[in-house]
């Protein structure tokens, strides 16, 4: 065998001494080459080459067991040739190579490698320097995505670019691949990632599923613009939908949508989706509409539009803006932009400046409510606008400083409106030492009203200053012990807090805000029992709670147990309704914890002593042994509100090769019916996938919708049908995407 390598791009200016000592050396190969076909030609080590080299630049190196030609022109080469420059690589049986043309002809067995993509044919013809030439009777493999197939013929038009001549196109392995696309020309773009294909039908397991006079198609899992697949789907709110959206790939960090949904019962409905991200700003849009509803003879519309801006340094832009045409939007159209529980829209526009130490924002506020026919909901106050100021200048002197401030405006078109000024300056001293921490604390709660269309006799200005004292203090103390075999670090953490209010009457103010909170580990440690500011409640009052933990070595927290309660030492006054005025509150405990790798466990109960009633309760257990296994148990009562138990079960568990199940049910114990339903079943083959998932959603208190996806994922092109995966994550806590590794546009 010889091998020598051949210089780039020949100099024809170089003196007769070097050219005469170049052709003298490639004159030597030949000879030894005729004389000892299995000797290699000792030459002196070349130096290394770069990490990254240029083709181009790069010389040729040759090898053969024979050669015989003109080696300052042209070259035979016979058997196990191969010819490298840079990233290209050609063997073959046969080849003749043109120096000065830096021409490539192979023929027998061919095989060109280019990067990591590989061709193979039966003849090869290649300007090595222009990267231009074809091949006959190829198959091709392209490694960034194992995109694979087999032409007629492929012409390449550069390094980066080939037009494949009545070829297919497949992600799958194997001579008889599963699905794959056949088209008459499919150009190869590697320096863009883009495929396209023309006069192009889909197979999949030997049948037609998809025709088209032209598809693109991403080689990489960039994105792309193009038209994406169309999806298909029904409810029973609209029928079948069919939708063929358009992706525009305008910018790395922007893209537009288009999505028009044919709906059988309804008519021919319009969308559009944008995204964008800046370092300055960021946010998405989101709007659809469909004009005259076969249905109802209306128009039909929703806006959704989220958008952040810094519009300099400390000043910052936002709004939430969305909208319905139609208190029913939600009811039949549950899958596009309003969801089946979505009916308090709100619009928000706000301006905020933040420096070291304080923030100021300016905000408007408003809601649509999307009525429930059955449950009407009630409508809250807009606020135009509301003005608010936060300031906190921690360790002054040891001291913690703090005040918010708030003047807002209140509308509703049926009830009282106004103005409202709230300050609350706070004054704190928090001594934390290793094992322990007190804080006492001083706060001053002033409240003034300016009220519209007061009633004779009745002040239109009511105000209220109240102040409030309180002492929060906590210990740490730890020890080894060991949890199931496992040597761990458990603590036991108590901590006592006791808030002071004195009674003021509120029972002539207005309410705009407030509400009673609910009873939480973090509502038992705050100064106010309410929400909003028009309510301070009256306290006398301790809270003690106790926690354990269980940590790792890693620090990482292995379980956790928490007990609290309040105490009242009077009889408390102020209310929004009823009260019970017990001598405690209900008693609070939190569990959760993983017992092993694969079975974790969470607790909260509320529970009144008093009356003996579990009022609340959450318990849920989650089983998950392996990625795409997961099984889902929870219990949730909620006496108080809406006297409503129910259960709840879901998982991702594998029932056949290849095949999972995926599915969910609430199932309500009040009202023993099904109130929320999924199921579903996935197969994962080597190159593709389908899902097929029926879903069941409330969208009143009387009406659900029935929705059905079914989707064919076929990796590296495409996926047809509508997509179920938002749903199946929603659903079903743990979810995993058994296709994972295969992400292409959204």
């Amino acid at each position: 065998m010889i091998r020598f390598s051949v210089p780039s791009s020949p100099s024809t200016s170089s003196s007769p001494q070097s050219s005469a000592q170049r052709l003298l050396r490639i004159l030597t190969a030949v000879v030894a080459a005729a004389t000892l076909p299995n000797y290699v030609l000792a030459q002196s080590a070349p130096p290394p080459r770069p990490a990254k080299v240029n083709d181009r630049e790069a010389p040729a190196e040759v090898s053969a067991e024979k050669m015989t030609g003109r080696p300052d022109r042209e070259l035979e080469l016979d058997s196990k040739v191969e010819i490298v420059r840079g990233t290209t690589t050609v063997t073959s049986d046969h080849a003749k190579y043109r120096i000065v043309e830096d021409e490539i002809e192979a023929t027998g067995n061919v095989r060109m490698k280019r990067i990591d993509d590989i061709y193979t044919g039966d003849k090869l013809k290649l300007n090595m320097d222009a990267g231009e030439g074809f091949v006959t009777n190829p198959t091709y493999r392209l490694e960034r995505n194992n995109g694979q197939g087999k032409a007629t013929r492929i012409d390449f038009e550069s390094e980066d670019r080939a037009t494949v001549v009545d070829g297919t196109y497949s992600t799958c392995e194997g001579p008889n691949p599963d699905w794959y696309l056949k088209s008459g020309t499919l150009n190869l773009d590697t320096a863009r990632d883009i495929g396209l294909a023309k006069s192009t039908v889909v197979y999949f397991k030997g049948v037609p599923i998809l025709a088209a006079p032209a598809m693109s198609f991403p080689l990489s899992d960039a994105r792309k613009s193009g038209v994406l697949p169309p999806t298909i789907g029904a409810t029973n709110r609209g029928g079948l939908e069919v939708t063929v959206p358009y992706y525009f790939n305008i910018a790395p960090n922007r893209d537009l949508t288009l999505y028009p949904k044919v709906i059988a019962q309804r008519g021919l409905q319009l969308g559009a989706w944008a995204r964008y991200l800046d370092p300055m700003y960021a946010g998405e849009t989101k709007i659809e509409g469909l004009l005259k509803d076969k249905l109802t003879g209306t128009d039909r519309w929703a806006l959704s539009s989220i958008h952040t801006q810094t519009l300099r340094p400390g000043l910052t832009l936002n709004w939430n803006i969305n909208a319905a045409s139609d208190d029913d939007y939600p009811t039949d159209f549950s899958r596009t932009l309003t969801t089946a529980t979505q009916r308090l829209l709100l619009r928000d526009l706000s301006l905020t400046y933040g420096a070291a130490y304080w923030s100021a924002t300016a905000r408007t506020t408003n809601y649509q409510v999307l009525q429930d026919p059955v449950a009407p909901i009630a409508r809250p106050y807009d606020r135009l606008p509301q003005l608010t100021l936060t300031t906190a200048r921690p360790d002054v002197a040891g001291f913690d400083l703090a005040a918010d401030a708030d003047l807002t405006r209140f509308w509703h078109p049926t009830l009282q409106r106004g103005d409202r000024l709230f300050v609350n300056p706070k004054v704190s001293y928090p001594i934390i030492e290793p094992g322990f921490f007190i804080t006492p604390k001083l706060a001053f709660h002033a409240t003034r009203y300016q009220l519209d269309n007061t009633v004779t006799g009745v002040n239109g200005a009511p105000s209220r200053a109240l102040p409030t004292a309180s002492l929060d203090g906590g210990m740490v103390f730890e020890r080894d012990t060991s949890l199931l075999g496992k040597a761990l670090t458990q603590t036991l953490e108590p901590r006592l807090f006791y808030v002071y209010t004195p009674y003021r009457d509120q029972s002539l103010l207005p309410n705009f805000d407030s509400a009673l909170a609910d009873l939480s580990f973090t509502q038992l440690f705050s100064e106010n029992r309410f929400v909003g500011n028009d309510r301070i409640s009256d306290a006398n009052q301790v809270t003690a709670a106790v926690t354990s933990r269980f940590l790792e070595a890693s620090g990482e927290e292995r379980a956790r147990i928490a007990i609290g309660q309040r105490y009242y030492f009077s009889e408390q006054r102020v209310t929004l309704g009823p009260l019970a005025n017990d001598s405690r509150s209900d008693l609070l405990l939190s569990a959760n914890g993983r017992l092993n790798q694969a079975l974790s466990a969470e607790t909260n109960l509320q529970y009144s002593q008093t009356q003996h009633v579990l009022n609340r309760a959450n318990i849920g257990v989650r089983y998950q042994p392996a990625p795409m296994r997961v099984l889902n148990l929870q219990y949730r009562q909620d006496l108080p509100n809406n006297l409503e138990k129910s259960f709840d079960v879901s998982g991702q568990w594998p029932f056949a090769q290849r095949w999972y199940g995926v599915g969910r049910v609430n199932y309500s114990l009040t009202t023993s019916k099904v109130a929320e339903g999924l199921l579903g079943v996935e197969y994962k083959a080597d190159c593709w996938v389908f899902r097929i998932v029926g879903q069941r959603t409330p969208t009143s208190t009387l009406q659900a919708t029935s929705a059905l996806y079914f989707q064919l994922e076929l990796n590296g092109l495409s996926k047809l049908g509508s997509n179920p995966l938002q749903a199946l994550r929603a659903s079903v806590p743990g979810y995993q995407n058994i296709n994972q590794s295969n992400t292409n546009r959204p």
